[in-house]
């Protein structure tokens, strides 16, 4: 029987970095559905550019590929597209980033730093103002389901 010898890759090889999809991070998502840190600490549908802007500005090099979470129900929305590839480790086993030793820590710092994007804080500004114009004389009925004699 003839021994097939692999070679190894290196840590610096775009194979051997982390893969991050934008459902790890969604509030939205079951654990089932691929939801990797509790509810409390996910963003309500991150995309792959909110994760790739965060991630750019903390000092790291993403990738964003074109591809789409396994688990995902919706193959062909375009919003759930796009995972993101980053290196946590150089090839000596020495870490890139001091702030993220592990894929956990990584999640941890998305789930706080996208919330307080501008881009996000715009469009709750913009829901906000919309909300509070709408406001007013609405003729509710106060029975709350009971029905008419």
């Amino acid at each position: 029987m003839a021994t097939v010898l692999i070679p190894k890759k290196n840590l610096s090889d775009k194979e051997r970095w982390i893969c991050l999809y934008p459902a790890y991070l969604n509030s939205k998502k079951s654990c089932s559905e691929g939801r990797r840190l509790p509810k409390a600490k996910c963003v309500e549908n991150p995309s792959y550019v909110e994760i790739r802007d965060v991630l750019t500005d903390a000092g790291c090099k993403p990738i964003v590929e074109n591809k789409v979470y396994p688990r995902e129900s919706n193959k062909y929305d375009v919003m759930y597209r796009g995972r993101i590839r980053v290196q946590l480790h150089n090839d000596d086993g020495a870490l890139v980033n001091d702030k993220f030793p592990t894929r956990e820590s990584l999640l941890l710092y998305l789930g706080e730093m996208i919330p307080k994007m501008k881009s996000r804080l715009q469009k709750q500004a913009v829901a906000d103002s919309a909300g509070s114009q709408q406001g007013g004389a609405g003729g509710k009925d106060k029975r709350k389901g009971k029905k008419k004699r």
